[in-house]
């Protein structure tokens, strides 16, 4: 799955002669010798024309897409799945999970949670995948559609009504892969949807909290600001009360009592009036 020409098309060419077939092919391609030892199992219990031999690479051809899309099968549902769990994930478990992956990540363990941009580039590859299944079978059914009804026609060299059930059962084994590839193709489109979703809630979430924040350090400023204020007036270099006698410690009391007081007395109302703090 990780070579460049995985899902690249190779054209196949088939001659059928009355006493025997010719196959032609521009690269390598396993299909001809499991046609060969298909033969050689079945030739004691069936009469092999060359016909048959068609069929057999057409269907050998045809098998070939089948653990392709139950690997993808496989893959839609582990990514749906991570998905779902993700949403129905409570912050502390994501938490948990997030403390966890990083105790593995210290441990140099490879099998740490995917981040985002990863499920995003799995769900775009895999999303890819299907496409290209899709458009390798996209036609193939009408294609085998046509070669089975050649089989009813009646002229000397025409392929035996036999063939074309065959050619039926071909055919519907690609419309039945076809109707399973738009049907993990909804389901990625889906996920995707929600997975966006879920990140665009998680990101509004993350907003709320820096929103709460910076609304408890407004309390804050608003608070501190005239208590500055007042001992900034104090602190000046000129005549204030409280200088007639050296040592009188009462005005400094006094006000440190003033500023706490009006310091609790803000905290409490905007806790109870607005609900910052």
């Amino acid at each position: 799955m990780n070579s460049e020409d995985f899902l690249e098309p190779v054209n196949m060419y088939v001659v059928v002669f009355r006493q025997g077939v010719l196959s032609f092919h521009f690269s390598m391609t396993p299909h001809p010798a499991n046609v060969r030892r298909r033969i050689r199992q079945l030739r004691d219990y069936l009469i092999l024309s060359s016909d048959w031999i068609s069929y057999a690479i057409i269907d050998d051809i045809t098998d070939a897409f089948a653990p392709l899309i139950q690997n993808i099968e496989d893959e839609v549902d582990d990514i749906d799945y991570a998905i779902l769990k993700l949403h129905s994930s409570t912050s502390q478990d994501i938490e948990k999970v997030n403390k966890e992956n990083e105790k593995k990540s210290e441990a140099g363990d490879g099998t740490s949670g995917e981040s985002g941009g990863d499920m995003l580039r799995r769900v775009g590859d895999c999303r890819k995948k299907v496409m290209g299944l899709y458009r390798l079978l996209g036609n193939k059914a009408d294609v085998i559609k046509g070669f089975a009804k050649r089989c009813n026609e009646h002229w000397e060299v025409a392929p035996r009504s036999e063939i074309g059930l065959y050619l039926g059962d071909i055919q519907d084994h690609i419309v039945t892969m076809t109707s399973n590839l738009s049907h993990y193709e909804k389901i990625l489109a889906r996920s995707h949807a929600n997975y966006l979703a879920q990140i665009n809630i998680r990101m509004n979430e993350r907003q709320e909290q820096t929103a709460d924040v910076l609304g408890k350090l407004t309390v804050l400023g608003t608070i501190v600001l005239p208590m500055n204020i007042i001992t900034g007036l104090w602190g000046m270099n000129v005549w204030v009360p409280g200088q007639e006698a050296d040592g009188d410690l009462t005005w400094f009391f006094a006000i440190t009592a003033g500023l706490l007081c009006f310091g609790f007395a803000c905290f409490f109302i905007a806790r109870a009036l607005y609900r910052i703090v």
